[in-house]
């Protein structure tokens, strides 16, 4: 982690707050024991004040640690990561001090501009167009996050799932098992329930239209200079922001972007905040741009939803995604990250299953072609069984290890 050398103001928070979740119960602190408020020493840089009640640090004098030799040597490392033998980084390495110090020129004298995006197309299970930065672009990718990632993660809410340390898919599901106990009391049964899962209580689960396509850039950019004072860290981030071209000038960031990942949390912990602290709502998860809320009142989930849509409209220019926004009873069952949950067990999704099936014939019949090793396939099924060991799953490893045993064993 590379040291800050900006200046902090004073933080004086104002408001309570009681959420259900570790950083939640304050907004702008980790700390759950700083419920009630707290002063720290008041210094040049004045204050800032974030809705709700809150006035905020901010930080300025950081351009000149971001081009800093010792932030660019930790972005490198961190980009090259899990990609060391590409080309391109071996390229880059081998004249390492070389092309760093370039990097670093470029920056201090603002003459840094990235290189064009490439383009193109996965399938996972979806398309999604992918656009990738050069490499060297990733590396000021990095030296950002570096300097704005401290400042603005202590700010996320615990139940703030994606594209950080310590979290991740398994740990948002994990939170969900927790809160379907809480909003259910416990399992409670509905009248006239058919099975054990059919409990009581509800999920509004929802999804942000073309999220990444229509990120306001202004409004983006006025979020970070609530605790950003240094132009030059401002400047630079909107040359990123504008090197991906849109049909919509000033709008859309491009998935495959490390800033793109960091800054879709920060403009969507507003909503994380109105949440938590306007509507109060507990029991609260969110994965980038898909969300989900809890509650024993299919009623109040009605009015939240609307509320919601509201303050996304009015202040984020964003919308609910009409088909993907529903409320659903927790005895039905809920699709999320890859599972179908219900009170006592967990299902795969089943068109992940049908996919991950189709992989793996394929993988059997390169296989018995003599393309690929038995090792290769035990380490193309290692993420999935990853994967899969969070369900009810028991039968169906037995099933897989089956076919591939079966598919080894007839291979000459």
């Amino acid at each position: 982690m590379v040291q800050l050398n900006g200046f902090a103001t004073s933080v004086r928070v104002v408001a309570r707050f009681s959420t259900c979740a570790g950083r939640a119960k304050l907004n702008c602190n980790r700390n759950p024991q700083n419920s009630k408020s707290f002063i720290t020493r008041r210094d040049c840089c004045g204050c800032n004040t974030l809705g709700h009640g809150i006035t905020m640090k901010t930080y300025k004098n950081l351009y000149k640690t971001l081009c800093s030799i010792e932030n660019l040597e930790s972005a490198f490392k961190k980009a090259k990561k899990r990609k060391s033998k590409k080309p391109y980084v071996l390229g880059f390495e081998k004249n390492l001090k070389q092309n760093l110090n370039k990097l670093k020129q470029e920056l201090v004298s603002q003459k840094y501009y990235p290189r064009s995006l490439e383009r193109f197309t996965i399938k996972d299970p979806k398309s999604r167009v992918i656009h990738a930065s050069h490499f060297r672009d990733r590396i000021v990718h990095h030296a950002l996050i570096n300097i704005m990632g401290p400042i603005f993660e202590k700010m996320f809410i615990y139940d703030s799932h994606a594209n950080q340390i310590n979290k991740g898919t398994h740990k948002a599901v994990f939170r969900f098992d927790k809160f379907k106990r809480k909003a259910s009391k416990n399992g409670q049964l509905v009248k006239n329930s058919y099975n054990a899962n059919s409990i009581t209580g509800y999920a509004l689960k929802a999804d942000i239209k073309h999220y990444f396509d229509t990120v306001d850039h202004e409004i983006l950019i006025n979020i970070l200079r609530k605790k950003i004072k240094d132009e030059d860290i401002i400047r630079l981030t909107q040359q990123i922001l504008n090197n991906f071209k849109t049909e919509t000038q000033g709008k859309g960031m491009p998935l495959g972007n490390m800033t793109s990942q960091f800054f879709a949390n920060v403009y969507l912990n507003e909503l994380d905040y109105f949440v938590k602290h306007k509507l109060k709502a507990k029991y609260y998860i969110r994965y980038v741009d898909d969300f989900i809320i809890l509650h024993p009142n299919k009623n109040l989930l009605e009015l939240w939803k609307q509320e919601i849509s509201n303050l996304l409209k009015d202040k984020l220019k964003l919308e609910l995604h009409r088909d993907k926004t529903k409320i659903t009873p927790l005895r039905n069952g809920i699709l999320l990250l890859g599972y179908n949950i219900f009170f006592h067990h967990k299902l795969l999704r089943k068109s992940n299953l049908k996919k991950f099936e189709l992989n793996l014939m394929r993988k059997i019949e390169m296989y018995k072609n003599g393309s690929i090793t038995k090792e290769d396939i035990s380490s193309s099924i290692e993420g999935w069984f990853g994967y899969i060991r969070w369900a009810n799953t028991h039968k169906l490893k037995r099933i897989i290890l089956s076919k591939i045993n079966n598919a080894i064993s007839t291979t000459p």
